[in-house]
């Protein structure tokens, strides 16, 4: 798997379904996102070509409740003893203890999910398992540990209870699936429990100053961020 430098401490790792990211922190490593189930090998692998080892992987940030970015937790938490923090309202579905809400797709998202899910059907045998949430995080909070200031925001539409990640300092977001890339622009990332909410929370980030965006699908920006956001038309993506 191939490990993209987004700054001097932030990495993504690209998967063919749902990115994930390192952050070096002041004792050791974060990760944001867990990929799909199964993909713990690949994580701890690059996690070893940074030069940390195992139980170097102090934090697991989860932006939401989805398979392919809650997949590994479970199995990343065993093998490290990380810590895991998400949003407080997607906790439940993390954890297992209430159902998750389904998006509504429109046709264009209906036609991609059903591609997706035949991917996911032929690359992916292993099981969901939830994961307990070590610490639930609110909009307006604030993540320890990362030698600089994270601030958390509630970010729902994609999910009752995602969250993005904003470090000011460095200007860089970590935005869920709120946000897509695809041929350089920003778009609405597909598959919303409630397209405008979700739409909503696009334009929040977008208010943001940004200078890199590492988004969970398509291509990090590295430079520029808030401009690409802004010039972004959410409102027209998946109609």
């Amino acid at each position: 798997m191939e490990l993209t430098q987004v700054t001097p401490a932030i990495w993504q790792l690209a998967f063919p379904v749902g990115h994930v990211h390192f952050v070096r922190l002041p004792d050791g490593f974060g990760l944001v996102d867990t990929a799909m189930p199964g993909s713990a090998p690949a994580i701890l692998d690059a996690l070893a070509r940074l030069g940390g080892r195992a139980q170097d992987l102090r934090q697991i940030v989860l932006t939401h409740s989805h398979i392919d970015h809650m997949g590994s937790a479970a199995d990343l938490v065993e093998a490290t003893g990380a810590r895991v923090l998400a949003g407080a309202v997607d906790a439940p579905f993390i954890r297992g203890t209430a159902p998750e809400p389904q998006p509504v797709h429109t046709a264009p998202e209906r036609a991609l999910h059903e591609q997706i899910v035949a991917g996911f059907s032929e690359a992916y045998g292993q099981p969901l398992k939830h994961v307990a949430v070590d610490v639930e995080l609110y909009d307006g909070g604030s993540i320890e540990g990362w030698g600089e200031p994270v601030q958390v925001l509630h970010v729902p539409g994609h999910t009752p209870g995602s969250i993005a990640l904003h470090l000011p300092s460095s200007g860089v977001l970590f935005p869920g699936d709120i946000v897509a890339t695809a041929q350089g622009r920003a778009i609405l990332g597909p598959f919303n429990v409630d397209r405008q909410q979700a739409i909503a929370s696009f334009r929040r980030l977008a208010s943001l100053e940004v200078e890199a965006l590492c988004v969970p699908h398509g291509e990090p920006v590295l430079k520029g961020a808030s401009e690409v956001l802004r010039a972004a038309t959410p409102e027209k993506d998946w109609v």
